[in-house]
């Protein structure tokens, strides 16, 4: 997962209140680090994105393959 995807992934999932929970929900899986101070930190995205689904009980099936494009039309 990109940074990118990440972005994509919590505005599809949090909509406008997830820029406040990237920025100060501390995630207990990544070291009670927030997910902005763990992108800082350099932590995969994809790790922060569980880490952070798991603290708001994101449901399994809204876990997986978020944050990416549509694949282009040929």
């Amino acid at each position: 997962m990109r940074r990118s995807e990440f972005a994509r992934a919590v505005n599809d999932e949090f909509g406008g209140r997830g820029a406040t929970l990237v920025a100060d929900l501390a995630l207990s899986a990544i070291g009670h680090r927030t997910a902005a101070q763990a992108l800082d930190d350099g932590l995969d995205p994809r790790d922060i994105w569980l880490a952070l689904c798991a603290e708001t009980d994101v449901p399994l099936s809204r876990r997986h393959g978020v944050g990416l494009r549509e694949p282009r039309k040929r």
